[in-house]
């Protein structure tokens, strides 16, 4: 469906967008890796960011195969402080929200002083929440896909090229 060079032209444009953002905002920054998903996305973000920032993690899930189970399960927690902090969460992919929405809420109520969303991949027909997704690498139609740090069952996360499950 995508190839690794689109992903990296992709990634490069979100980079630069969060650079122009975030180079010299006042306070401390932090960028929320969701696990496991978005584990390369960060990783690849990182290294064109031009600006300081800790790195936190929590690791959220709410599928079973190829179906949202609907239930939000936080299953390794925030691994830091967030209050006062700029919070640009990292998503591997943003189909309903309910994920984003709920990880939004959490940074806002822990005392974040700011939280934006960065996706690798948005699927605009599905997305149906209030909350902006800021900084939106490439959207999708709405398939179940795999590779470059998504999954099916655990397994194609490490595809260099993102795939459409072929049912």
């Amino acid at each position: 469906m995508i190839p690794y060079s689109e992903i990296e032209k992709a990634i490069d444009a979100v980079a630069e967008k969060i650079n122009r953002d975030y180079q010299g905002k006042e306070g401390r920054n932090a960028i929320l890796c969701i696990l496991n998903g978005s584990i390369l996305f960060t990783s690849e973000l990182m290294k064109r960011s031009k600006f300081d920032a800790e790195l936190l993690t929590m690791k959220i899930s709410s599928y079973e195969g190829t179906t949202s189970t609907g239930i939000i399960r936080e299953v390794i927690g925030l691994s830091g402080d967030v209050a006062g902090k700029n919070i640009l969460i990292v998503e591997d992919i943003v189909d309903s929200g309910n994920t984003i929405e709920v990880i939004y809420n959490e940074m806002k109520a822990k005392g974040a002083a700011e939280v934006k969303v960065c996706t690798m991949l948005s699927k605009p027909g599905c997305y149906k929440k209030d909350i902006p997704l800021d900084y939106v690498a490439l959207e999708i139609p709405d398939d179940f896909v795999v590779g470059f740090g998504l999954d099916y069952n655990e397994l194609g996360r490490n595809y260099k090229n993102i795939y459409t499950l072929d049912k």
